[in-house]
């Protein structure tokens, strides 16, 4: 394990649940770990030896980590968003070739079967033409979630790109569902990128913003979503087909579709890498490769204008301290249209575009 700290727990637990957690690597080191603990992962690797490497650190440090990981022989799990480039992305490919080793990307909703059931619906024509995709985000940041680490909130941290905005980051599995969904989940399955992007907060990324993704298949997708919403709610995404419309619900695992809603069940993508190293038959819920369609998109993000700021006349602000946080006036609203209507923020004329 590399990275214990914050959703690094999460894999943790899981690794003593499906493997046999030998080794952690944390400049931080937990109180109780039970198993060496090492402050970097080159010497825990230099030590140790291991089959499998989960990384769960900062978004800067995914690709210098990956690299020795693979190089030293292990097979990773990669925490998203892989890589903050196309540039990285190219890189760890290459790596990943080179080594011949698997690589697991952290998107989850790849693993549920709420969305392979949806994605083949989709295929089989169960919704008839799709007419496009959206994903909706409605979620309640507060300032200790940008205070929490140096590279929160950073488009850069040091000259290095970070690119940790709502889209990227947060948010991420709704545009990768999305992209799923769609079969245009490589890095040539992506016509273009059109950013709309703003902030409330005092940082450098996006809290709330719309994208829109043209796929080569002609798809279009839309993404919508905000940190500053009046309250934390379940995000979705949303196939508008000719035959009705599917509603994805990748937290949760639930499938609402014209005439029926189900919840399914979700596998683990450390279990469903280990069986992968057993029989290489077995495919990786969500590869490295299949991740480069959402690369395209966050190289699209981190070539973009910087994020302009929502002005204070739209802008509610409630709590103190650790519990500050903002609240655009009437930004649900404003994401659904955008949903509904596959438009952007500023084409819709949101009251934060008009500045």
């Amino acid at each position: 394990m590399a990275g214990v700290h914050g959703h690094g727990a999460t894999h943790v637990h899981n690794a003593r649940r499906y493997g046999d957690l030998v080794a952690i690597a944390d400049p931080r080191p937990p109180d109780a770990a039970g198993v060496p603990v090492f402050p970097s992962l080159e010497e825990l690797l230099a030590a140790t030896e291991v089959d499998v490497v989960v990384i769960s650190t900062p978004i800067q440090t995914h690709v210098p980590l990956a690299g020795l990981a693979l190089r030293a022989g292990a097979d990773v799990l990669l925490e998203k968003p892989p890589t903050a480039s196309l540039a990285e992305f190219d890189q760890l490919s290459k790596v990943i070739e080179e080594t011949g080793r698997a690589c697991q990307v952290g998107f989850q909703a790849q693993a549920s079967a709420a969305t392979l059931q949806l994605a083949q619906l989709m295929a089989d024509g169960g919704l008839g033409e799709i007419r496009g995709i959206s994903a909706t985000g409605k979620w309640l940041r507060k300032a200790a979630y940008f205070d929490r680490a140096p590279w929160a909130g950073r488009r850069t941290l040091n000259g290095v790109a970070v690119v940790d905005g709502a889209v990227t980051n947060p948010l991420a599995h709704s545009t990768a569902a999305a992209l799923l969904l769609d079969g245009s989940t490589g890095v040539d399955d992506i016509a273009s990128v059109e950013t709309d992007l703003f902030r409330a907060n005092d940082i450098e990324s996006d809290d709330t913003s719309t994208v829109r993704i043209t796929t080569t298949r002609g798809t279009s997708i839309l993404i919508a979503v905000t940190l500053c919403a009046a309250e934390h709610l379940d995000p979705a995404v949303i196939v508008h087909g000719s035959r009705g419309r599917a509603v994805l619900n990748y937290t949760t695992d639930t499938l609402e579709l014209p005439d029926s809603r189900q919840v399914l069940a979700r596998g683990d993508l450390l279990q469903n890498l280990i069986a992968h190293r057993a029989d290489p038959a077995v495919p990786l819920y969500c590869s490295f490769a299949a991740t480069g369609g959402f690369t395209r998109v966050v190289e699209a993000i981190r070539l973009a204008d910087v994020p302009a700021v929502i002005a204070d006349a739209v802008v509610r602000w409630e709590g103190e301290g650790a519990d500050r946080h903002p609240i655009v006036h009437d930004v649900e609203h404003w994401i659904d249209r955008a949903s509904d209507e596959l438009a952007l923020f500023s084409e819709l004329g949101a009251p934060w575009t008009k500045q």
